[in-house]
């Protein structure tokens, strides 16, 4: 079939993948929502904006239910946050964001990652400093004066809404998310998509080994099962 069949299967192999990867971390992430607060979305409302993102991001809807269903079992698995911090390659600050039944073999994984790309796994807060915690919703079909009273109303304080064109940015604490969503909802304002992470403060541009370096390090830290998310501070990536 020649060289472009091989080309494409590769290129969807890839794909899968990946696809893979954020099936099975919302799927992660469902879970512990579910055990946490409870499998109804009417009363857990973070699972609600949860479940949402997911589909947005096209999870199917039998990974969701199936994790839900899961996280109802009382003699379930439990997950448990841990939060990495660490130097990668070229001075970069990483964040690493994990879901975890096994603490012990999660950081052994996340610091073999550092170790293999001569990068420094660091203490509690020896990056996140450099980062802020923020949350941003994105919303279409109205207007910024219209967002602000809505979200004045709830009495929810942001710091930031930026009129993009045709999109409407809100940016607010990294925990406030759901509070925004539920506003908005009521109002019935469209949220085209949200997220929520670390930001850095300030970006750096990699060249040469360093970038092919932090390259390599994403590659390996994107393998291990338990990250749920990376945050870095490099901007040509």
């Amino acid at each position: 079939m020649g060289r472009k069949f091989e080309v494409r299967k590769a290129a969807m192999a890839k794909t899968m993948i990946q696809k893979s990867k954020v099936y099975s971390r919302y799927g992660r992430e469902i879970y512990v929502c579910a055990k946490k607060g409870g499998g109804n979305i009417e009363s857990n409302l973070e699972l609600k904006h949860l479940i949402e993102r997911a589909k947005k991001d096209e999870v199917p809807t039998d990974i969701i239910d199936r994790n839900i269903k899961k996280a109802e079992n009382q003699d379930a698995t439990d997950f448990f946050p841990a939060r990495y911090e660490g130097f990668g390659p070229g001075g970069s600050a990483v964040i690493v964001d994990t879901l975890t039944d096994n603490l012990n073999r999660t950081v052994s994984e996340v610091r073999n990652c550092f170790t293999k790309t001569d990068s420094k796994l660091g203490v509690d807060g020896s990056v996140s400093h450099m980062y802020d915690h923020l949350s941003k919703i994105f919303v279409t079909g109205s207007d910024e004066d219209t967002v602000l009273e809505t979200l004045l109303e709830a009495e929810l304080d942001v710091k930031d809404i930026e009129d993009d064109e045709d999109m409407i940015i809100i940016t607010a604490d990294g925990y406030a998310i759901n509070d925004v969503e539920q506003a908005l909802e009521k109002e019935d304002i469209h949220i085209e998509r949200s997220e929520k992470g670390w930001y850095p403060q300030n970006t750096l541009e990699l060249e040469g080994e360093a970038l092919e370096q932090f390259k390599k390090f994403m590659d390996l830290i994107n393998e291990v099962e338990d990250v749920q998310a990376v945050y870095h501070n490099v901007d040509n990536i």
